[in-house]
């Protein structure tokens, strides 16, 4: 008797749940996946990243539940901190104005140059009126063939996944007809309060998106080119260039290209603590009225806000 109602308490096994639920996930392909599952899928094994969005991946009726992670790791690059030499004391930013020092927060107020010396002032609360309301969906409104954007759109790649094990087979539909009809999908959505295009596209057993930036954050190429003369190349010296292309050609292959400076820079740092007694670096604790911040901490919070990836609001 115990173990029947041991078994009661927990319900049926998960190769049992996963066979019960397939006739309701038929009829009911937007359902809400159990805790567990969401669980699951949001945790972050090893080292991977957590997921910055979820939401939903529509194709017309299809919805498909999605979530997004960081393609790449900016951390990746060694970051300095600043210490004085003769102190060991961290080295901070303050905000401050000429002849008066540093600045309380809420006397600060941001403000937009309109032209040589004159500004507007933008009080917090009217950006913040203006972020758009997360409806926490990507529409496809349209497909295009992958050759046809140039790489100068792209922004920032981000890996998006099926959310849980009920989205799994609208994913992999998605997928196999975007690599079947050789397109990339095009949509837009909204993350932390701004707009963003995202384009889609096949990768691996996933997909991938990336971030488009706006037309009014491309710069016009032909100004730039204009000086360039139009002679065609001596027919010879063209065979011979495209001679040494074809010599030259082959898979691409990420592992041939090494960063030297940070590879030579991680083992000078790996050798200095083989060799030096490390530094004590007293930590100061913010003078009172004043707001005091670490450059570098800055700048990663401001990437991980999304500073890294532009978008306008419509």
């Amino acid at each position: 008797m115990a173990k029947r109602a041991e078994t009661t308490r927990r319900g049926k096994s998960a190769p049992a749940r996963k066979k019960a639920a397939a006739p309701a996930a038929a009829k009911q392909p937007e359902r809400a996946s159990s805790r567990e599952e969401d669980a699951s899928r949001s945790a972050s094994p090893g080292n991977l990243p957590r997921g910055i969005w979820r939401g939903q991946l529509r194709l017309a009726l299809v919805n498909v539940a999605v979530e997004l992670y960081p393609a790449v790791q900016p951390g990746a690059r060694i970051a300095f901190h600043l210490v004085d030499r003769k102190t060991g004391k961290r080295i901070h930013y303050d905000k401050v104005v000429a002849e008066d020092g540093s600045v309380a927060n809420d006397r600060i107020a941001r403000a937009i140059e309109i032209s040589r010396g004159n500004y507007v002032v933008l009080e917090n609360a009217e950006i913040e009126a203006l972020k758009r309301v997360e409806r926490h969906v990507i529409d496809l409104v349209q497909f295009v063939e992958a050759c046809e954007i140039d790489p100068i759109w792209f922004d920032r790649p981000y890996y998006l996944a099926p959310a849980n094990q009920a989205a799994d087979e609208g994913y992999g539909i998605l997928r196999e007809a975007m690599r079947k009809t050789k397109r990339i999908g095009l949509g837009q959505f909204t993350m932390r309060g701004r707009d963003y295009i995202g384009a889609l596209k096949p990768c691996g057993r996933g997909l991938l998106l990336e971030t488009l930036r706006f037309s009014d954050e491309v710069r016009n190429a032909a100004p730039f080119f204009t000086e360039i003369p139009e002679e065609k190349p001596d027919p010879e010296l063209l065979d011979l260039a495209t001679e040494l292309i074809g010599r030259k050609s082959g898979p691409f292959d990420p592992e041939r290209f090494v960063d030297r400076y940070t590879k030579d820079l991680r083992a000078l740092i790996e050798e200095k603590v083989r060799t030096h007694k490390p530094v004590h670096v007293e930590e100061e604790r913010p003078r009172e009225g004043a707001q005091v911040i670490n450059l570098m901490d800055a700048l990663r919070r401001s990437v991980e806000r999304g500073g890294g990836s532009r978008g306008v609001a419509a």
